[in-house]
């Protein structure tokens, strides 16, 4: 195996103890012009008045422990080259996820549907608000085929909002989910869907193609909800994950920090989604993706995210992954298998390799132990 230390991109997302005090986020010291009226988005959209204004801010530096160690095992050395020679795509690969040889190595991915502009814009998300492009009903077998191919044994499948569509794109997402399993009936399949505006027969739709894992996050706290995803609602959001919930479907969710939340927030916003249903948590570090994107505020230390985990795991959620650089989909199979052996459910024949352990270098603790505080 290959290892080297590899700074992350800004391209991307002890018992008893209190969380430890978090570092202000410090900038860079670069001067920052101004952007000008005719300063324009990646897909030449004219800046938003919130994204001219994030910009005065310099992008942050990262602290030490904002660093991934890139393991290039045997498997994830043959998916590189199997991916690039088939010409696949991955979210895993475009969004410059530090987390990739890690989860390669134990066949994971994930990929976005529904093209690549956003009908709603999130302050912290990379992907760009636009007019989509028409539906492609081809993309759930390209999908299902790039799954084969690269003989995962775990996929992610997340997607943009499509608010241009009668259905908000219920159909894709769930027929997606069906040629994946229709081609590949031993992967695991997570499905990270939007709200679809909680509408029952959109979630319906989701529903019924059954996946693992139905996944919807939560991201942020109330207090600045509204400033960070103002085309969602944070009771929405609960909403949609207790109706996924009483569908008989294992849920998870996510919470970003470095937003501008308190350590309490956070506790209060994990007690919400656990009493919504929310099986599955994982909690990570907000990273920047461009000036044009929500400041950070702070710098979450390890020994917090630790706390954090602790904290969850006392409320109740079947599983729980927090760190700097987990992402939501990080160690997905193995978090399934959690929640299923938590409540006493037993994993399909064909998916038992998913209780295996394996590696989590990006979980709180590991962290931890390589950087310290």
């Amino acid at each position: 195996m290959t290892s080297v230390d590899t700074p992350t991109s800004h391209t991307t997302p002890a018992a008893g103890s209190a969380p430890a005090q978090p570092e202000s986020a410090v900038a860079l010291p670069v001067p920052t012009v101004p952007p000008k009226s005719g300063d324009r988005a990646a897909n030449g959209r004219k800046l938003l008045r919130i994204e001219a204004r994030n910009a005065q801010t310099p992008i942050e530096r990262k602290p030490k422990w904002i660093r991934t160690r890139a393991t290039m095992g045997p498997e994830y050395t043959e998916l590189k080259g199997l991916v690039k020679r088939e010409g696949l795509h991955t979210v895993c690969e475009e969004a410059g996820c530090p987390n990739i040889f890690e989860c390669w190595e134990d066949r994971e991915a994930t990929f976005l549907i529904g093209g690549e502009q956003c009908t709603r814009r999130c302050d912290f998300c990379q992907i760009d608000t636009g007019k989509p492009a028409a539906l492609d009903r081809d993309e759930p077998r390209r999908v299902a085929e790039s799954v084969q191919a690269m003989g995962l044994r775990y996929s992610t499948i997340t997607g943009v909002a499509r608010d241009d569509l009668d259905d908000g794109g219920a159909w894709l997402y769930a027929e997606t989910v069906r040629a994946i399993k229709r081609l590949n009936p031993g992967t695991g399949v997570e499905l990270l869907i939007p709200d679809f505006n909680a509408d029952p027969d959109q979630l319906a739709e989701v529903f019924s193609s059954r996946p693992e894992v139905l996944a919807h996050n939560l991201e942020t706290v109330p207090r600045i909800f509204k400033r960070i995803r103002p085309a969602f609602r944070y009771e929405r959001s609960l909403a949609v994950l207790t109706a996924a919930r009483e569908a008989g479907l294992v849920t998870k969710s996510n919470l970003i920090l470095g937003m501008g939340e308190t350590p309490e927030e956070v506790t209060q916003a994990m007690r919400d989604l656990h009493e919504a249903g929310c099986d599955i948590l994982t909690i990570t570090q907000y990273l920047r993706p461009s000036p044009r994107h929500h400041p950070v505020d702070r710098w979450v230390k390890p020994e917090e995210f630790v706390a954090h985990s602790k904290t969850a795991e006392e409320i109740g959620f079947a599983g729980v992954m927090a760190g700097p650089l987990v992402r939501s989909s990080y160690r997905a199979g193995r978090l399934y298998a959690q929640a299923m052996a938590h409540h006493g459910r037993e994993i399909a024949p064909a998916m038992t390799h998913l209780a295996e352990e394996g590696t989590a270098s990006q979980e709180a603790s590991s962290v931890l132990a390589r950087f310290g505080s």
